[in-house]
């Protein structure tokens, strides 16, 4: 009978402030090696961002949607370094790391959260991994070496049956989210749990650009079912990025010293947010990331809101995507220990948007048992829009979402 690793993989807390601000670039964040941030990594934690969304999207397809798709790959590519076999030729493809060998993979993502960790003296980007064990449990120090050495894991053990234990680790997820989360586990700890993986990422920035509060008022937003709701619209207009797609607008709402962005792509009149998600692709993500351009005067509307998502079994999403064998008792994890396989991926994610600030959290957990014209151009959001929060040096995403109604 195979054991069960609890592997909670992922906490990811999101604060933004917005207050003005200036545009100087900063200077290189020390302790990372951009050369080695691979193209076919960042590719590949896009593409997979853009699939997983999907996933949900299909899902869900009358729900708002947020996630946190560098939280999810993270950890997930924590546990891929314990896959073997036909369980990692699998996981690779999901994770978009096909024919890319295990060392680039690892120091690619070694460099990317050391530069995300550094990424902008007006934002604060912290990152943290640990990985929490039975006292007991024979775990493969290959696999333990590998996540402590290129995701600076922090290695514990625990004696688990002691309600302790929980606390213990709600502890660490609470000192690494600033608070903002703090529990996660529930004492006892099953006894059939073998280790927990954490990630943890907290940010926190400043628009560049604020939006007063004044500007800010009652507008109609048209919800997907079709009703109307009365939304605190935030407004404010000049100089803006913006461009213009065959179906959509986009527009880049930097922080900080504009190295991390929000980008909210609004789709035409008449254009289903659902059929928009599901042809937007990692090419035209990159098309909009490259070539958005600031225009001199844009009214530029967004809606005041908050959104929570989950917590969402990610089972079936990441099955479609090719995982299945990871589900099952043909799986090998043997890179981690005997006999083991996932059984459960949850996934819960918030996010609050005002003019004061806002403040975001997801939460990863994986079970693994052991088998431009005169007028000025417009870009108002009364109507069901994406959006993808994203580091603008990489192009990594860091958190996407799909509103389709305000709370």
């Amino acid at each position: 009978m195979k054991k069960i690793i609890g592997i909670l993989l992922s906490v990811t807390l999101f604060s933004l402030t917005f207050t003005a601000c200036g545009t100087d670039t900063g200077t290189k964040p020390k302790g990372y090696n951009t050369d080695k941030i691979k193209t076919r990594i960042v590719d590949g934690n896009s593409g997979f961002a853009f699939n997983i969304f999907k996933e949900l999207n299909g899902e869900d397809s009358d729900k708002s949607i947020f996630i946190s798709p560098i939280s999810i790959s993270t950890a997930l590519t924590m546990t891929y370094n314990g896959a073997n076999s036909t369980t990692r030729l699998a996981m690779e493809k999901a994770l978009g790391f096909k024919d890319i060998d295990n060392t680039t993979v690892n120091q690619s993502f070694n460099n990317l959260l050391k530069y995300l960790d550094n990424i902008d003296k007006k934002v604060e980007l912290n990152i943290a991994n640990s990985i929490w064990i039975r006292d007991g449990e024979n775990i493969r120090e290959d696999f333990l070496s590998n996540n402590r050495n290129n995701f600076n894991a922090e290695i514990n053990t625990l004696d688990f049956s002691k309600n302790s234990a929980a606390n213990t680790i709600n502890k660490w997820i609470s000192n690494a989210t600033k608070g903002k989360i703090d529990k996660m586990l529930e004492p006892p700890i099953d006894p059939m749990v073998v280790m927990y993986l954490i990630n943890a990422i907290y940010f926190k920035g400043e628009w560049s650009t604020q939006f007063d509060l004044k500007n800010t008022y009652n507008h109609a937003f048209k919800t997907f079912n079709g009703n109307v709701q009365n939304v605190s619209m935030m407004s404010r207009r000049g100089k803006i990025e913006y461009m213009k797609g065959d179906d959509y607008k986009a527009v880049r709402l930097p922080y900080g010293n504009g190295k991390t962005s929000m980008y909210c792509l609004l789709p035409n009149e008449g254009v289903n947010i659902n059929t928009f998600v599901e042809n937007m692709s990692l090419e035209e993500w990159k098309n909009i990331y490259e070539n958005i351009t600031e225009v001199d005067e844009v009214v530029l509307e967004i809606p005041k809101f908050k959104l929570e998502y989950g917590i969402k079994n990610l089972n079936r999403s990441l099955e479609s995507l090719g995982m299945r064998e990871a589900f099952s008792d043909h799986a090998d994890f043997s890179g981690i220990g005997e006999d083991l396989f996932i059984s459960n991926v949850f996934h819960k994610a918030v996010i609050e948007v005002n003019e004061k600030g806002s403040e975001a959290a997801a939460v990863t957990s994986v079970e693994v048992k052991n088998t431009s014209a005169m007028e000025p151009i417009a870009f108002i959001a009364d109507r069901p829009f994406m959006f993808i929060i994203a580091d603008d040096t990489t192009g990594t995403i860091l958190f996407m979402g799909k509103l389709l109604n305000i709370n």
